[in-house]
């Protein structure tokens, strides 16, 4: 994990590894994870026990007490269901839930093979190699110690959304993957904080869809500022 780093400079890193292999010649296979209910879904055992590992007692105790005895109830028109204890899940809406969602998942498996970039709630896993077998295979290991992280801590990643893509200028792509026995889906361009990288790092998505979107912000602005006035 690297620290004091932005959304900037974790995009700077992605970028970097997938033109390095790019200028090498290389494959660059990566899956994009899309964990389920990230936030909602944290075990509240696992999580006491990480922080209580990772803090100082002084924030194990503090950080305890927020997260305990948390209840909610369901309110329709002037009816009210009773309160029903939260079992799991960080508070959103604060610095605490990416923060308490960090250290939960500090401790997801590396490997010397591939490059694990995560940012919050956003897990993307890259293998890069000369020869497109190779580059899947060592993909293929990291995510099955990933799955394995992901069961014994009691989360689960949506296989049907998570995307597989391969970065290169050479012919063909690197053989498929799967998690959980199913095949990750494979496509031509994926969005990762904010950013589409397309499969040869043209930007022409991104470019694209920024195009869409200063479009219709310009629309919206002269909505706003009407037809103007005569000048007198």
């Amino acid at each position: 994990m690297l620290q004091a780093h932005s959304t900037v400079q974790q995009c700077h890193r992605i970028t970097d590894t997938i033109n390095k292999a790019l200028e090498d010649q290389q494959y660059c296979t990566a899956v994009f994870l899309d964990v389920s209910q990230v936030f909602d879904k944290v075990w509240y055992p696992g999580l006491l026990f990480k922080i209580k590992r990772t803090l100082p007692s002084g924030y194990y105790n503090l950080l305890k007490s927020y997260l305990q005895d948390r209840h909610f109830l369901t309110k329709f028109n002037n009816e009210t269901s009773s309160c029903f204890p939260i079992h799991s899940g960080v508070p959103q809406g604060s610095n605490l839930g990416p923060f308490l969602y960090t250290i939960y998942t500090s401790d997801l498996p590396i490997s010397r093979k591939t490059t694990l970039s995560t940012f919050v709630d956003d897990t993307a896993i890259f293998a890069i190699h000369s020869d497109p077998m190779t580059a899947s295979l060592n993909l293929h290991d990291h995510l099955y110690n990933i799955k394995k992280w992901l069961q014994k801590w009691k989360m689960k990643v949506n296989e049907t959304k998570s995307s597989l893509i391969t970065f290169t200028l050479r012919k063909g792509q690197c053989p498929p993957v799967s998690i959980n026995q199913t095949v990750i889906p494979h496509v031509e361009t994926v969005k990762y904080l904010g950013l589409h990288f397309d499969h040869r790092l043209t930007w022409k998505e991104h470019i694209a869809m920024k195009r869409k979107q200063l479009d219709h912000k310009t629309r919206e602005i002269k909505w706003l500022m009407g037809k103007p006035p005569p000048y007198h």
